[in-house]
């Protein structure tokens, strides 16, 4: 169902919500015209590796390489050299399969040569045929901390090596405050026609994009549309934490509260039709809204409801 919206759309995304919006505008939309801002506070070292989880996984579902039973990684994977690694008695809690594994290698090399995040990422998705312009918030180094109640823990030991069972007291991104967006994210957010959070985790995929100094201000600027997708539908999140920290924050676990949340910057928000009872909530905060089915099962559905918002919005 391709569209005949021709204007350029800026994208605020991490994860396997914001790949799975982002495949879908790449379905109705001419590629060159999507650019989508992703965060990087999920980055990590490991085993001498540079991982760059949510731009990996947004590139691969581009692709069309993505493993889409996980939701990250790469399809038809096999993981010979961390079943080595295991044999060696050597750290496997973060699993990686072996074309993955070459992806890391490359990024790090390069890095070590003096190539920066934005030009890396460039280079890889020109050469996994990636049209879309995917861009990292930031070439700085910046690193998620997850408060406990009981001790300070990485963003990757907190999400996948204690499954998030932590209770958090607080989020923080460490090295923000001497970060700078790139040219190219501030060249996009410029030249938008349409920018649109996607259904990410609000406090963990999205918070740290907007906390990039000038970011917020840069967006607040664009006078344009703002719209952000709930990745909240009755009451559960598709995928993560985002619910558990809600409670855990003391928050009210609905789309409402992610549109408050994002309210000073938005002027749309779509959320799912099981949630219509929220939807008067939110008009009060200011906010036109859609309510559909924003449940994203396949591709159709993916490309369905980036043609419903983009119709919605223009």
């Amino acid at each position: 169902m391709p569209s005949n919206i021709t204007g350029k759309i800026v994208v605020l995304a991490g994860g396997v919500g914001g790949a799975k919006i982002v495949n879908g505008l790449a379905q109705v939309m001419p590629l060159e015209n999507i650019s989508v801002i992703v965060n990087t506070a999920d980055d990590f070292e490991y085993l001498g590796l540079s991982i760059c989880p949510d731009l990996d996984t947004i590139m691969y579902t581009l692709a069309g390489i993505n493993n889409t039973e996980t939701g990250w990684g790469r399809a038809d994977e096999t993981c010979r050299v961390m079943d080595e690694i295991a044999e060696l008695n050597g750290p496997t809690w973060f699993r990686l399969g072996d074309k993955d594994i070459a992806v890391h290698l490359l990024r790090t090399q390069w890095k070590r040569q003096g190539y920066d995040l934005f030009w890396i990422t460039n280079e890889l998705c020109r050469l996994l045929s990636v049209n879309v312009h995917l861009m990292p918030m930031t070439t700085q180094q910046v690193r998620t901390i997850i408060h406990t109640r009981r001790k300070i823990l990485d963003f990757q030991t907190y999400f996948v090596r204690q499954k998030c069972e932590p209770v958090v007291q607080k989020v923080e991104f460490d090295g923000i405050s001497e970060t700078i967006p790139p040219l190219g994210v501030v060249k996009a957010i410029r030249f938008a026609d349409l920018i649109f959070f996607a259904p990410s985790n609000p406090f963990l995929s999205i918070d740290p994009i907007l906390a990039v100094p000038t970011m917020k201000r840069l967006l607040q600027a664009a006078h344009v549309p703002k719209v952000a997708v709930s990745p909240i539908i009755g009451g559960k999140a598709i995928k993560g934490p985002a619910c558990k920290i809600m409670q855990e924050f003391g928050l009210e676990v609905s789309p409402f509260t992610v549109a408050n949340h994002f309210r000073d910057i938005l002027t749309h928000f779509v959320l799912d039709v099981v949630d219509n009872r929220h939807n008067l909530r939110i008009y009060n905060l200011g906010l036109k809204t859609l309510v559909t089915n924003t449940l994203m099962k396949s591709v159709d559905d993916q490309a369905r409801l980036a043609y419903e918002i983009l119709k919605f919005v223009f």
